[in-house]
Order: C-alpha cells, then sequence, then structure tokens
C-alpha cells in the first residue's frame, strides 16, 4: 500500500499492485487494472517515488551495486 491524498485533502492507502499507469492530465491521475481512475494531489514524480520504494522494501524489485568492469 502506498499513501497518497484525494484532490479534497482526503487520505487513502492504495494497493500497489492494482496500478496499471500514472499520469500528468495535468493533475496526477492514477489508471488501476479495473480501468478505474483516481485523480491525487500528490505529484507523479512522488507517486512513482513511493511506488519503487515500496515495491523494493516487499521485493519485487531488487537493488544491485554497481561494479566497476574497468580493470
Amino acid at each position: 500500500m502506498i499513501p497518497l491524498t484525494r484532490l479534497n485533502g482526503q487520505r487513502l492507502l492504495l494497493n500497489l499492485l492494482l496500478i496499471e499507469k500514472v499520469e500528468a492530465l495535468p493533475d496526477t491521475t492514477i489508471t488501476l487494472v479495473s480501468g478505474k481512475k483516481l485523480v491525487v494531489a500528490d505529484d507523479m514524480e512522488q507517486v512513482g517515488q513511493a511506488i519503487n520504494n515500496r515495491m523494493a522494501e516487499i521485493g519485487l524489485v531488487g537493488s544491485y551495486k554497481r561494479e566497476d568492469l574497468s580493470g
């Protein structure tokens, strides 16, 4: 779940696995896999960062260490 804020200031938690896409239209609009759309006050980059952070926390995205390949 990621925390978001609706345009009216109401807070909500959204299951990130239900997100299909995030757009700035100009308000940040989240389209769910069901086709339902949510418009939120959060900036598109903030939403993307929240998604990436949560996915890393639950192990859906691995982290890597860049290695020096020059030598």
